[in-house]
This record gives structure tokens, sequence and C-alpha cells, in this order.
């Protein structure tokens, strides 16, 4: 699964982008961001709060919610607004 941080998010993390295998019970976003705050202090200061973060799957908006699978590509970002 490739994982792509954006902005903040990216910031916190140190890193733009990675490639990982989850363990079998991250079925879903929610699951993946919490897998993740559990691999260090960068991880968990940012997805911490999954209401100050968007999430896409393969390119499409995806709630938290939402299946993730192997071959997914995961974005995780700070929600954008515009003026």
């Amino acid at each position: 699964m490739k994982l792509l941080y954006f902005a903040w998010v990216r910031q916190k993390i140190g890193r733009s982008e990675e490639v990982v295998d989850p363990p079998a019970n991250v079925r879903t976003a929610g699951d993946l961001a919490a897998w993740l705050v559990l691999r260090g202090e960068g991880y968990a200061d940012a997805l911490a709060d999954l209401k100050r973060v968007r999430v896409a799957i393969n390119q499409e908006h995806a709630s938290f919610a939402a299946p993730v699978g192997a071959g997914d590509e995961v974005a995780f970002f700070p929600p954008v607004t515009g003026g």
C-alpha cells in the first residue's frame, strides 16, 4: 500500500510518501490511521484527531470508514478551504 502525506501532515510525519504492509486487521482508512499512530510521535501528532485530516483512496475523496487494500494508494491531507 502506498501512502502519501501532504501539507502539515507531511511536515509532522517527516516524509511525503512511503510504502507499507499493514497487518490484516487494517481494513478501513480509519484502521490504517489508527495503526499509523502507533508507529511513532510524528504519526500520532498528525493523525490523532481525524476531524482535522482528510483521506483519499486511489485519488478519490473517501471517508475513514472506506475499505483499503494492499494495492491502494492512500493520501492523508488537511481540509482545503477556498476563498
